[in-house]
């Protein structure tokens, strides 16, 4: 007996973890900064916390209740009906959602190269496949709708990544709407904005009420400290949105992650805090780095260091852990998340002594 064959399927490769790492070096995790992984470095909202610790009772009970009071409250925020929220275990729930909803098989979906790798993961499950545009170092990582134009071949999903990870680069609205209205009329535009509370750019969410060929995915791991929870979103376009009552996983996100993330969308101060700290972050790693960096929409710089998996386990071993980007096809850059005031001065410190020190690749 075995699985079906899956050798196309690679494997997601995430940010190395503390206790991975303090296991692995014999130290002790609190000696460890890790900024790998793009999470809060504040931690959740207190509220948040306090709605974890009293829901905690209920989990034996199925999240009804949350989920529709989550999905009426992101509904608000966002001024649509509720049937236009989907909520989902984390963006990539979404994203399994929104291929569950799309794709037949042997349908293709375009991504971005780099990017998230499951995108395409997803699209493989599903019996699809996947093409990718490339997001060019050489370009600064620049995201034009001509760009994703020159290679799309009317595929049934286009991933569009604002801040894209891993370079933090962002998609102007206009070129969005530009998009939407040029490719054809199958082809369903997925705007992610996992990082977009650290964007200026305004979301695309604005344009659901224009287009009936976008969908736009965010996420509470990132800005609202809820990683570990897995509880994310997608809002989609009012003509198609009861698709969800027949792709959606029965009681997917749990009664823990949506009473957290209800009581995190009141605690506004808690996601201004990290949003401050996020933009003093990436201006001190940019301005005291020496290495050439990119500028960022996100809460990570990228850096290119040269050997970025000699930099990335030499930082390890004195401490940081910060994200080599090879899985990335960027073998010369890592990824510094954006960190407290001491962790983010910490990692300029060592890491300005490890790139003096490592030979060019």
């Amino acid at each position: 007996m075995q699985p079906r064959d899956l050798s196309a399927h690679a494997p997601y490769v995430p940010g190395r973890g503390t206790e991975e790492v303090a296991r692995e070096l014999g130290l002790d995790p609190e000696d460890l900064t890790k900024l790998s992984s793009n999470e809060n470095p504040h931690g959740p909202s207190q509220q948040a916390v306090a709605a974890i610790q009293d829901a905690a009772p209920t989990v034996s009970v199925y999240p009804k209740t949350a989920h529709t009071d989550l999905t009426e409250k992101l509904a608000d925020k966002w001024d649509l009906t509720p049937k236009q929220v989907w909520v989902s275990p984390g963006a990539d729930g979404a994203i399994d959602y929104l291929t569950r909803a799309m794709l037949k098989p042997d349908d293709r979906v375009l991504e971005p190269s780099p990017g998230f790798t499951y995108y395409s993961m997803s699209a493989r499950y599903h019996h699809g496949d996947a093409a990718q545009y490339e997001v060019s170092k050489g370009d600064d990582f620049e995201q034009t709708a001509e760009l994703v134009l020159d290679v799309y071949d009317g595929e049934r999903m286009v991933y569009l990544t604002t801040p894209h990870n891993p370079s933090g680069a962002t998609f102007a609205i206009d070129e969005l709407e530009t998009l939407a209205e040029s490719v054809e009329d199958h082809t369903l535009l997925v705007v992610d904005e996992a990082y977009g509370e650290f964007s200026a750019e305004p979301s695309a969410i604005d344009l659901l009420s224009a287009y009936d060929n976008i969908a736009v995915m965010r996420t509470f791991s990132k800005a609202y400290g809820l990683a570990g929870l897995r509880i994310g979103y997608a809002c989609v376009p009012e003509a198609w949105a009861d698709a969800y009552a027949r792709v959606n996983t029965p009681f997917a996100a749990s009664e823990l992650a949506c009473r957290a993330a209800l009581a995190a969308l009141d605690d506004e101060e808690h996601v201004e805090k990290t949003v401050e700290s996020v933009e003093w972050s990436r201006d001190y790693l940019r301005a005291e780095l020496d290495v050439p960096t990119w500028e960022s929409a996100g809460n990570f710089v990228l850096a290119e260091v040269g050997d970025a998996t000699a930099v990335s386990e030499a930082s390890q071993r004195e401490g940081v852990i910060v994200r080599d980007c090879s899985s990335f096809g960027l073998p010369e850059c890592i990824r510094i998340s954006c960190g407290t005031k001491a962790q983010t001065k910490r990692a300029v410190e060592v890491l300005n002594r490890i790139v003096s020190e490592v030979p060019p690749a």
